[in-house]
């Protein structure tokens, strides 16, 4: 037999006495008390939107006993309040005795009518987060609503019990995507181990690891020797546009990260382009950030198209990895490398195109599983985004 869920206000589910406190202002706070040592200590946002409880501040007993009603105890809340708003920490068993700042909401829950589990899980959800920010819409700055306006909304709950299954269920979920996660970061690391190892050291003509039938120094060549290479140009600002059935512009900085390339504006001018396949090399910071394009796009002044292959993409990923263009990057604005840097860059490549075909092959396999095991873990924060759509609406 089903039963139906209870409606009340959010205040139903915490503490009748001390449900939702905000941090003290900051008057009552500031870094003059703070003290190098202390048995005392000061937990800020970052410990909610971090999930962590190392703190950075201590103060003396007299100020915690002074503030003692915004001590934090185990298994109370923390939400961040400001800036990064919504962010949510349960308080662990053991943490050192100490007060929240003005950046932090404080939540106790009524363990009567709330699991703590689902509690958070239902802080978290996409609709409790737009509510938090609900009285703002298209605001520039968000802001959290007010703490009196929380309290009186209007929220369908469960019982403790059926509370209860349904945070161990969400909490599981949140394991299989925390399990899935460190091994991409597993995968990920062991790239970067693989391209260190696969490619030589600086000044160095052989790499650390390689496969067995392949023998002698690598040659070493300059960057346009082994890869056609051509700067950007920037188009006329006015022809920049939003439209994204206009040329796609590519311009560094945000615009090549991770592998990829995320454009942000259009243009209707067509100066230097690089084709479908090519290789962007960013050269304004960050520099040396490296993708390849699916589509042909303009290039701008922060970008570098490389026509080259899959061992020249992962021998720049080694560079990148290396600091190489941070070190010989100039400006003092902001870094950049100049087509010279780019086309004049010495690296020793191997001499047999069988053994940099090998290398290419080895990187990209290892790529596409790294692309697997990134798609397992989308694929369970899109079934959790699911559950709490469907439990949450």
């Amino acid at each position: 037999m089903s039963i139906d869920w209870e409606q009340g206000e959010f205040t139903a589910l915490l503490n009748k006495k001390d449900g939702i406190r905000r941090g003290p202002f900051g008057s009552a706070l500031k870094k003059e008390f703070f003290v190098a040592k202390s048995d005392y200590v000061v937990y800020e946002q970052q410990n909610a939107i971090y999930r962590n409880f190392k703190a950075r501040y201590n103060i003396t007993k007299e100020k915690f006993d002074e503030l003692n009603k915004f001590q934090l105890k185990p298994d109370d809340f923390i939400m961040s309040g400001a800036g990064t708003i919504g962010k949510i920490a349960r308080v662990p068993k053991k943490i050192k005795p100490g007060i929240f700042n003005q950046a932090l909401i404080r939540f106790r829950i009524n363990s009567e009518k709330a699991d703590s589990e689902y509690f958070i899980q239902f802080v978290r959800a996409n609709f409790m987060q737009k509510k938090l920010t609900g009285t703002n819409p298209g605001s520039a700055i968000t802001n959290l609503v007010p703490m009196s306006e929380v309290k009186k909304w209007k929220i369908l709950f469960p019982n403790i019990t059926e509370q209860h299954r349904l945070g161990k269920f969400l909490k599981n979920i949140d394991k299989a995507i925390t399990l899935q996660q460190r091994k991409l970061e597993l995968l990920k690391k062991m790239k970067r181990g693989y391209l260190q190892q696969m490619f030589p050291s600086t000044g160095q003509p052989t790499p650390q690891l390689r496969f067995s039938k392949f023998k002698g120094d690598w040659k070493q060549n300059k960057l346009s020797g082994i890869a056609k290479i051509t700067m950007g140009q920037s188009p006329k600002s006015e022809n920049y546009t939003d439209n994204p059935n206009d040329w796609i512009l590519v311009q560094g900085n945000a615009d090549i990260k991770n592998g990829e390339v995320y454009p942000r504006v259009w243009t209707t001018q067509v100066t230097k382009i690089a084709q479908k396949g090519d290789l962007l090399l960013s050269v304004r910071a960050p520099v040396g950030d490296v993708a390849k394009t699916k589509y042909t796009v303009v290039i701008g002044r922060g970008v570098a198209s490389v026509k080259g292959t899959d061992f020249i993409y992962y021998l720049l990923e080694k560079i990148k990895y290396s600091g190489y263009w941070e070190r010989i990057s100039s400006g003092s604005t902001f870094e950049s490398i100049n087509s010279n840097d780019v086309k004049e860059a010495r690296f020793y490549v191997p001499k047999e195109i069988t053994e940099q075909k090998k290398i290419g092959n080895f990187f990209q396999k290892l790529d596409q599983t790294i692309t697997l095991q990134q798609s397992k873990v989308e694929k369970l924060k899109i079934l959790k985004q699911s559950y709490l759509q469907k439990l949450f609406p």
